[in-house]
């Protein structure tokens, strides 16, 4: 199994970024996926979720309003389009699949994630 993570890149504050992770390996269209991100000398934050059937998802409050999370189950993939990025955004940032269907509350916590992306960077300046 492979989850392959990209779209990072270096932009402006004030613009916009889209990031994609495609899985291989096996099919993860009834589990849920999520994006965390780790900026330098920080522990890794949860960012975003979507359930399973891609219904309500669920995002950190820095985030809402400026970030969308979805994903294609035909092409196994989840996104992250990611607008109005600020200097705090910067980080790399990484997909997970979980084998939990729906956000519950342990859906922020990296333990409750078995497969990991291998990271993409977004550096935002100021």
């Amino acid at each position: 199994v492979q989850l392959q993570a990209s779209g990072g890149g270096l932009v402006q504050a004030g613009g916009s970024l889209s990031l994609s992770c495609a899985a291989s390996g096996r099919t993860f269209s009834t589990y849920a996926k999520a994006w965390f991100r780790q900026a330098p000398g920080k522990e890794r934050e949860f960012v975003a979720a979507i359930p399973w059937s891609g219904g309500r998802v669920y995002y950190v409050n820095s985030v809402k309003g400026r970030f969308t999370i979805s994903r294609d189950s035909a092409k196994n993939t989840v996104y992250l389009q990611m607008a109005n990025l600020k200097p705090d955004d910067t980080a790399v940032y990484y997909c997970a699949i979980s084998p939990n269907r729906l956000i519950t509350s342990e859906t922020p916590f990296p333990s409750n994630y078995h497969y990991w992306g291998q990271g993409t960077l977004v550096t935002v300046s100021s």
